[in-house]
């Protein structure tokens, strides 16, 4: 599983008061903390204003960088931010995100093509979010005809099904799973990727219903993630599906997670 460490998110209050302040420390030990949970990607977000956000994401990006070489997910609604952004960081990371709103796609991917860049794509359009699995299947093949214009390789795209919150969603868990499991099915390189957390707002002990709806993603196809890597019940659970879905020879992965301290009883 792809991890999306997202614990350095201005969203937070406890993060956007170390912004506020520049407490590089604060920032240096979250991406830390993550790093050495097992993340991949340490996500980067920093919730200011858009007039505020390039001088901030370049801060905080400095701050990561001075503690971990692993590759940062630069996170902004602003396609624009993103484009200046990305240059500053030393190695190639995942853009978070594009969509097929505006002209979002037409700003990045060009900047993206022939780099390593990797790219989260939002299922969601002008229209905003779409209610059924079709239509979200629709945005997926517009985004596709788009990566395959600019020659972005399925392998560097990270499509994002769009998890909304159980307590008000219809059908959500069924929508999720016929999106990610066809997106799947038709490209077995693609990565697919959630909000994991999305799915439990509002609701009591959402601890749990985290966790059946990560083995209910994965089992469908998801293999990327933006969730709390030290959750160390959440580290676990992702660990152990893979070796019941048999994507871990002789539990190798899960018995060496384990030994690392990953998961199970702090050592």
């Amino acid at each position: 599983m792809i991890i999306i460490g997202e614990k350095i998110n201005g969203s937070i209050p406890s993060v956007a008061d170390a912004i506020a302040r520049r407490d590089a420390e604060f920032i240096k030990e979250r991406a830390r903390i993550q790093a050495e949970a097992g993340a991949t990607f340490i996500d980067c977000c920093a919730s200011v204003p858009e007039a505020e956000e390039v001088e901030t994401l370049k801060w905080m990006i400095d701050c990561i960088q001075e503690v971990t070489d692993l590759p940062i997910s630069l996170d902004s609604p602003s396609a624009d931010v993103l484009a200046q952004v990305f240059p500053y960081c030393k190695r190639p990371g995942l853009i978070n995100s594009v969509s097929g709103e505006g002209n979002k796609i037409d700003t990045l991917f060009p900047l993206i093509a022939d780099t390593k860049w990797e790219v989260i794509c939002l299922l969601s359009d002008d229209t905003g979010i779409p209610k059924c699995a079709a239509d979200r299947l629709k945005v997926f093949d517009k985004i596709m005809a788009k990566a395959k214009e600019y020659g972005i390789q399925p392998s560097r795209m990270h499509i994002d099904p769009l998890v909304e919150m159980l307590c008000t969603s219809e059908n959500g868990i069924e929508t999720n799973v016929e999106v990610i499991s066809t997106v799947r099915k038709q490209y077995p390189d693609i990565h697919i990727t959630a909000a994991v957390s999305n799915i439990s707002f509002n609701l009591p002990v959402r601890k749990m219903i985290n966790l059946g709806f990560t083995v209910l993603a994965m089992n469908a196809g998801l293999d990327s993630a933006i969730l709390d890597p030290t959750n160390r019940d959440m580290m676990g659970v992702i660990y152990a599906t893979e070796a019941l879905l048999g994507q871990d020879d002789y539990c190798m992965e899960y018995i060496s997670a384990y030994r690392e301290g990953i998961f199970g009883p702090k050592k």
